[in-house]
């Protein structure tokens, strides 16, 4: 079992940023591939980045690119969501996941363990 706290998560104004941070206790998260999703009201939840065990690997929906960083630091069992240039549509609650390895990691049912989310709210 991985329990995950999601913080971090607040209101800004178009442009600004924010950072969440995700903790991980019970099981390593060494042992998983970690990953962040958005759920915004009325909407499905939708895949926004995901990282390998080791970090090396990242992979991020289009929207984001450019403008979001995932990052993990295993030792602190922490995972990073590192968010530049918000826009109002990135308000949402977001989760972060954690999985196995596998060829789906922007399907958020290849996550076993998930936290109760942090609400990110952008203004224009």
């Amino acid at each position: 079992q991985v329990q995950l706290v999601e913080s971090g998560g607040g209101s800004v104004q178009a442009g600004g940023s924010l950072r969440l941070s995700c903790a991980a206790s019970g099981r390593t998260i060494s042992n998983y591939v970690m990953g962040w999703f958005r759920q915004a009201p009325g909407k499905e939840r939708e895949f926004v980045a995901t990282i390998s065990r080791s970090g090396v690997t990242t992979r991020y929906t289009d929207s984001v690119k450019g403008r979001f960083t995932i990052s993990r630091d295993n030792a602190k069992e922490t995972v990073y969501l590192q968010m530049n240039n918000l826009k109002p549509e990135d308000t949402a609650v977001y989760y972060c996941g954690a999985g196995q390895d596998g060829l789906r990691l922007w399907v958020s049912s290849s996550y076993d363990y998930w936290g109760q989310g942090t609400q990110v709210t952008v203004s224009s």
